[in-house]
């Protein structure tokens, strides 16, 4: 088993001649809860989609729990996992992200048992069962009939939530979660990811909520053209940024 959830070596990606990803070297360890933080355009949301192979990395080396992502190695030759094989590992890596995209024909607790039911067959007694302790987990047992188009945009987040937790995944990536949601709704969602960290759910955010950044993770790495810049404890990196470029980066944001 390795000792790190995900790992990242020199990975790289690259659409044309444009270099999205020069080189992230990046680890999480197994209950970890680190942010990653920068200018729009570093490079960010392209990584983290990257951890469970909806963006396909052009280099380097990234593995979850031990395993790369969407390959198998033979030898020193890599080849590309069949789309069923990816789908399964990457029913083990829950995302949530900046839009809730609930199927709007669907009630709350059906958008949460769709995909236990279809992808991982478990019987739809027993996945209700589980959706609706997930519901009651983010707040909201009182709108397990509830249409996407009766909630609020922050409601509809933490179903998004309860969706991605209902596969049981072994590590959550947040993307941007509340930067669709009018300022008065963040603090809901905020409030259902601290209770996650204090499960003890291995997760990596991208945000731009510093606040959570500072208090909730346990290390934060700053992300610009492509590479992480900084990654230490919220302290080091907020109090006492080591690169002109983070800190003037955190002078505008703080």
């Amino acid at each position: 088993m390795s000792a790190f959830m995900v790992e990242a070596l020199d990975v790289r990606k690259s659409i044309s001649n444009l270099d999205i990803l020069r080189g992230v070297d990046f680890t999480v360890a197994r209950g970890e809860v680190v942010s990653l933080i920068g200018p729009s355009g570093s490079g960010k949301s392209t990584f983290l989609r990257c951890i469970n192979h909806l963006t396909k990395i052009t280099g380097g080396y990234l593995s979850v729990d031990g395993e790369l992502v969407g390959y198998r190695r033979e030898g020193d030759k890599l080849y590309e996992l069949g789309e069923r094989e990816t789908a399964a590992k990457r029913a083990e890596i829950g995302m949530v992200f900046q839009r809730f995209n609930l199927f709007a024909h669907k009630t709350a607790i059906e958008n949460i048992i769709e995909a236990p039911v279809q992808v991982k067959g478990e019987k739809r007694k027993a996945a209700t069962e589980h959706a609706r302790g997930l519901l009651d987990k983010v707040g909201l047992a009182h709108k397990a009939d509830a249409y996407p188009s009766e909630l609020s945009g922050g409601q509809q987040q933490r179903i998004a939530i309860a969706r991605a937790l209902a596969m049981r995944p072994k590590l959550m990536l947040f993307d941007e979660p509340t930067s669709a949601l009018d300022p008065e709704l963040v603090g809901e969602v905020l409030e259902v990811m601290r209770g996650l960290v204090a499960d003890g759910m291995t997760m990596i955010v991208v945000t731009h909520e510093m606040n959570f950044a500072r208090d909730v993770c346990d290390r934060v790495a700053f992300m610009d053209e492509g590479r992480i810049v900084e990654c230490t404890t919220p302290a080091e990196l907020f109090d006492s940024p080591k690169t002109e470029r983070a800190r003037n980066f955190l002078s505008h944001v703080l």
